[in-house]
């Protein structure tokens, strides 16, 4: 049942959780968000060391990096210019994913979604045709509306439609997407790179419009979730037929109770502001995992290695194509250990790859830390050994984020909310991570001049502490319909004792037993 009802029927009473192939395409169409979000993060980093790019927009550190012998090796690419072009996506991004939760919640998901490609494709437009660093960043700014709107709502697209049974392998498609985006991008970063003049950085920019454009159109024809129905509707006859295509089945009925429970406490709540309602007691645990989780993932250093790949490998010796095509090794690395962990996520559970993923993100991190330390230095390079060992640490590390932290980042916090909270908790969610990726992608490059290798001994400490709060504070959520999730906070060591079983805190005005007693009317 719905949050704050006693549960009635388990997860396994659900009938025909199979997946069927409208699920399947309406889900690759969804994920399709991904991959514009994956392309940014891969193809700003290439461009941004390709020379022709640097000598026009950003001359300053193109002359450092080719005539200033003297400044150390970690500080040749620091510029706050620089690191503007990058993070500048991110605000857009924070801004828009709460616009995007009120048409999310009002329209449904949908709409989000349709936004979302809009925006991206004018914003590839603006950056293959720019002339100037402001045309640049106008250019971001849109791409990052567009990733503000698709993040907000395609997770949410992808759990909703999901059966539960296979909630995890389903929504970490979208940290597939994702990665199949980046790895996009660093092939076309390494076969543009060889153009001559400008055009090879103007390609890998207006090319985003591709995957932006299949979004936009593929998103026309997608079908609501039937959450989404029952919020907005109130007669329940779509949602039935939609939850009837969707599993397979047409016995249907207990998942639809739940959902229309669910319904009527997001409605309740409707009356009161969303953030009032998310600050009550009873979602603590939701609101704290909606802030902890994108705050650890960003801190596990991962879009430092996205972002700035091709640099990061300059800076150990390796020429402008070998720092490419380094970037092009590890994105196919981080791409195949997500389709891993789509498989294995509902099967060992999110604990453990929690668990395993940051043992083995810590570790390498050290020993990156430890080689750039002992054998880099201030001026010249590392052997290629050494270089190519990096390199394959690095490999490690990205494995390791790639079948934990990366798709569970976005899995559990999307499947964690009721109905009543669940618009606005991702939108927390994607604020939070916007937030911290732009704080990530704006200092990093300074800090990397300033720490030094010590900079992979800060985020392997970050590691570290949140390896040790999924330990303590994350309950397992494999294969618990997101209707009845509240019951796994009630039963955790430490939650409980935070939340008040009996008591629905968003329905103050409203007795238990008044609603049980309401009449689910189901049509038929």
């Amino acid at each position: 049942m719905a949050v704050g009802f006693a549960s009635t029927s388990e997860a396994s009473s659900y009938k025909g959780g199979k997946i069927t192939l409208f699920v399947i395409l309406s889900c690759m169409m969804a994920a399709m968000g991904g991959v514009i979000f994956g392309y940014d993060i891969g193809i700003s980093g290439g461009v941004t060391s390709m020379e022709p790019f640097l000598r026009k927009f950003f001359p300053e550190v193109h002359r450092k990096m080719k005539e200033d012998n003297h400044i150390s090796n970690y500080c040749k690419f620091d510029s706050q210019l620089l690191t503007s072009f990058t993070s500048s996506l991110y605000i857009a991004g924070l801004v828009a994913s709460f616009f995007a939760s009120s048409i999310t919640r009002a329209f449904g998901r949908k709409p989000s979604i349709i936004i979302g490609g809009a925006a991206f494709l004018a914003g590839s437009a603006f950056g293959g045709a720019a002339v100037n660093i402001y045309m640049l960043i106008l250019g971001r700014v849109l791409l990052g509306i567009g990733v503000g709107f698709a993040n907000q709502a395609v997770p949410l697209y992808l759990s909703e439609m999901a059966p539960p049974k296979y909630r995890g392998a389903i929504n970490n498609g979208f940290q597939f997407s994702i990665g199949v985006g980046a790895l996009s991008a660093n092939l076309i970063n390494f076969g543009t790179e060889k153009i001559k003049g400008e055009w090879g950085w103007r390609v890998s920019l207006a090319m985003a419009a591709i995957p932006a454009f299949i979004l936009t159109l593929g998103a026309l024809c997608l079908p609501e979730t039937p959450n989404s129905l029952i919020q907005r509707y109130d007669t329940h006859h779509k949602a039935k037929a939609m939850l009837q295509r969707v599993r397979g089945t047409a016995q249907v009925d207990t998942e639809l109770e739940d959902l229309i429970a669910a319904s009527i406490l997001s409605k309740i709540t409707q009356h009161q502001r969303p953030f009032k309602c998310i600050l009550k007691r009873k979602y603590r645990p939701q609101l704290v995992m909606a802030i902890a989780i994108p705050f650890f993932q960003q801190v596990t250093g991962i879009n430092v290695i996205a972002f700035y790949a091709p640099l990061l490998f300059r800076t150990i010796g390796l020429g402008e194509s070998a720092s490419l095509m380094s970037a092009v090794v590890t994105g196919f690395i981080g791409t195949s250990s997500t389709f891993v962990s789509m498989l294995i996520a509902d099967k060992l559970g999110r604990r453990t790859l929690f668990m395993i993923g940051g043992a083995q993100m810590l570790i390498s991190q050290v020993m990156i830390g430890g080689i750039m330390a002992v054998k880099l230095g201030d001026h010249g390079s590392v052997s290629k050994g050494y270089a190519y060992m990096v390199l394959v640490l690095i490999g490690v590390y990205v494995a390791g984020f790639g079948w934990s932290w990366g798709p569970l980042g976005w899995l559990v916090p999307s499947e964690i909310f009721p109905l009543e909270i669940r618009s606005i908790g991702q939108s927390i969610t994607v604020a939070v991570s916007f937030v911290f990726t732009f704080i990530i992608a704006q200092t990093f490059l300074s800090m990397l001049c300033h720490f030094k290798a010590g900079i992979f001994f800060f985020f392997g400490g970050w590691v570290l502490v949140m390896t040790g709060f999924v330990y303590l504070f994350l309950p397992e959520t494999k294969s618990v319909p997101i209707e009845k999730m509240d019951q796994v906070w009630r039963q955790h060591w430490f939650w409980k004792k935070i939340i008040e079983e009996e008591r629905l805190d968003c329905m103050d005005d409203y007795k238990n037993d008044e609603l049980s007693s309401k009449t689910l009317a189901i049509d038929q």
